[in-house]
Order: C-alpha cells, then structure tokens, then sequence
C-alpha cells in the first residue's frame, strides 16, 4: 500500500525532502495542497512540481533522473533554418501567455484528455501576472503557430508545456527560449521527464541529487521578475538565426 505525505494547506512552503519520492511510480512525492504561487513557487526552487489528472488530488513529483535542457546547447541545426527559410514568422516573448498555455492544453492527435487542467491554467496565468512565469511566442502574421511556457525561481528555468500548430514552431520556441537564457547565464532548462520528443531535441537525463544542487544553487540567484516582453528585443529573426550544423 503507497503511503504519500499530505501536503499542509496552512504551509504553503513546505514540502518533504525530494530525495524521499517513491521510485514507482517515479518521483511521487506528495498529494494535496493548492496551486497558489507562494505553494507553485516553493516547489519549483525545490526540485518539486505538480503533475496530476481529472479528478485526482494534486500530486507532486521529483523524478529520478531529471531531464534537462543545456541551454548553451541548444542552438538552431542547419535543418531547421532550411524549414525557416522564406516564412514570415516572427517571435515574442510573454506578449500572449494565456494563448499559449491554452493551446498547450487542447487535445493533441493520439492524446486522451491533458494533463493541463482548467485550474493549471488559470494557476498559472496568476504566476505570469505577478511576473513568475513566462512565454515564449512564434507568429505568422497574427496566428500563434508555436510556444513554450515555464516558470522562472531565480535563474532556474522550469519548462512546463510546449506546441505546435505548423510543423516547427514549438522547436523554434525552444531554442529561441535558450538563446534567451544562455544570453543572461542560465545554463538549465528544466524539462522534468524525458521523454523520446524531448530527447530528440537535445535534452538529457542527468541524477536527481545533481540536479537538486543545481536548482538549490539556480534558485538562489537574483533573476528577471516581472514582464519579460522587453526581452523579445534580443530575439533575432527566425530566418536570421545563424546556424551551428
């Protein structure tokens, strides 16, 4: 029989060590609480995040190994760019948050359901108006055809959920996203679990206990609170980028 700690609504801050998560199912740590940013926000700097479905209570993981993004890594291949060539797109940055986390939340091809409940997003689009968590838009003309969210503590990146309405366009969010970090010195993109999408793109498994000391260390640093739409000035032209390979 699994025996979970329940979360205590009257500390919001509080969570069991990480390093106690159960090994199957991989990573669960907790159940209960809230989703309020203070809660959301204690998670995230302590390797924790909420992962659960319709009528479950919300439960909290820190799987084992975490997988991440390099952000120095992660740079637009000469395949992509082909894919650019010639497309009027454009980027931005945290210019339509909710747009975005509700297009990462409708059914996708070969998916029942999602896992991004009417309350994730309404959770979430809080921590972007108190400036926590941000967006990463791609444009043709006035449609979104790609994004990627997240949310930041310190100089830790933690990427939530991404899309694709045209073949590219959450891969374009992606490495625009790490151009972005990599020019403000965060190494890290948290991605959680991996998975074959996710390794595709350059993602790796690295041990729970490395990557704890790492966001413990991220964490720490001051960051960018608030709006980072002026960011989208160090965004260069999707059919400018310069290619690695």
């Amino acid at each position: 029989m699994i025996r979970l700690p329940e979360l205590d609504p009257a500390s919001p801050t509080r969570f069991p060590d990480p390093r106690t998560a159960l090994r199957e199912p991989n990573g669960l740590l907790a159940f209960g609480g809230d989703l309020s940013p203070a809660r959301l926000l204690a998670a995230y700097g302590r390797g924790v995040f909420p992962w659960y479905g319709e009528g479950e209570p919300v439960l909290w993981w820190s799987p084992d190994p975490r997988c991440v993004f390099r952000t120095e890594a992660l740079r637009i291949n000469r395949s992509l760019r082909r894919q650019l060539r010639g497309k009027p797109w454009r980027l931005s940055v945290d210019s339509a948050f909710e747009a975005v986390i509700r297009a990462c939340a409708a059914p996708r091809e070969g998916h029942a359901g999602t896992w991004i409940l009417p309350g994730m997003v309404a959770a979430y689009t809080e921590l972007h108006r108190l400036g926590h968590a941000h967006s990463v838009e791609v444009w043709d003309g006035a449609r979104l055809v790609g994004g990627i969210y997240g949310v930041a503590v310190g100089r830790l990146f933690c990427g939530e959920s991404m899309f694709s309405a045209e073949s590219g366009g959450s891969k374009l969010a992606l490495m625009a996203l790490a151009g972005l970090l990599r020019q403000w010195g965060w190494p890290l993109i948290d991605a959680q679990v991996a998975n074959a999408h996710t390794l595709g793109l350059g993602a790796e498994e690295i041990p729970r206990e490395a990557f704890l000391r790492e966001a413990a260390r991220l964490a720490a640093l001051p960051g960018h609170t608030g709006s980072w739409a002026d960011a989208g000035t160090l965004l260069p032209r999707p059919g400018e980028v310069q290619a690695t390979r």
